[in-house]
């Protein structure tokens, strides 16, 4: 799968946990409310931004289980975490934070969720977690996904899932082919099969439904104005490079494209949050 870098997963942190559907993730605490503690499963952890963002809701005591095919993010995470918690300490291998009212233990694997997903849950976590991922994979990977999690009865809980939705104010004339190519270069193959990109979301609430499991969905949009006008920045060249990569929009058009986009007022990109569990 393609990385992405320490510095991009900082800049969209603080609009990722202000995007977060509150009644999705009121539903997932108010699920795991008579539990002491909890161990989750957090998939594709990057810089550890989904425990962060989802600590406050789930019990008192935490044992977080972050992978990810990249050791250096992994080590990234660990350092975050580090500086984030009020206190943090080594504990053998495991990372013991303490944060607010939260006791929070840390552990971090190097794991290649093409070869090794069922492996990784069988380790039999009460919860599986994941941002910002599953746009990422193919429909024949997430299938295969849901099916081993309905295999074990294992609930999950995934934010941040691209749904294909843009809205740049104000708008440019090249806004429609930029998005065509940009989509298609979404459903490129990321590591897992041709991606499922925008229809991702609704592809893991089909098979979950049909595997008899309850699922809440809530928007987790991003709004990204001019206080946050450097993840703007960030965003448009990224957009602008993978469509380049397509081939499919005049150079000349995209570099105006993204001269204008530099300057935008504001821009919304749809997310979609889901919850999932057997019942």
């Amino acid at each position: 799968m393609a990385g992405f870098s320490p510095e991009w997963l900082a800049l969209r942190e603080s609009a990722d946990h202000a995007a977060r559907n509150p009644q999705v993730l009121a539903a997932v605490g108010s699920y795991f409310s008579d539990r002491a503690s909890l161990s989750i499963l957090d998939l594709g952890c990057g810089g550890g931004s989904n425990l962060r963002g989802s600590y406050a809701a789930l019990p008192a005591r935490q044992h977080w289980t972050l992978v990810d095919h990249d050791p250096e993010l992994l080590a990234h995470a660990r350092e975050r975490l580090t500086d984030w918690a009020d206190e943090a300490r080594e504990q053998g291998e495991e990372l013991v934070l303490a944060k607010g009212s939260k006791t929070i233990t840390v552990d971090t694997r190097k794991v290649d969720l093409n070869k090794d997903l069922e492996w990784v849950l069988g380790w039999q976590p009460d919860l599986v977690t994941a941002a910002a991922l599953f746009d990422l994979t193919s429909r024949r990977w997430l299938e295969r996904f849901v099916a081993a999690l309905a295999s074990q009865r294992l609930p999950l809980y995934t934010v941040l899932t691209y749904d294909g939705r843009e809205d740049w104010k104000p708008r440019h004339p090249a806004d429609s082919g930029i998005h065509i190519a940009f989509t298609d270069h979404q459903r490129g193959d990321k590591g897992f099969g041709p991606a499922a990109g925008p229809d991702a979301c609704d592809v893991m609430a089909e098979a979950f439904r049909k595997s008899g499991f309850a699922v809440s969905r809530g928007d987790s949009s991003w709004l990204i104005d001019q206080s946050r006008a450097d993840l703007g920045t960030a965003l448009a060249e990224g957009i602008a490079e993978a469509v380049r990569e397509t081939g499919r929009v005049d150079p000349a058009t995209v570099d105006g494209w993204l001269s204008a986009r530099r300057e935008a007022q504001s821009v919304r990109i749809g997310h979609q949050d889901l919850w999932a569990r057997p019942v």
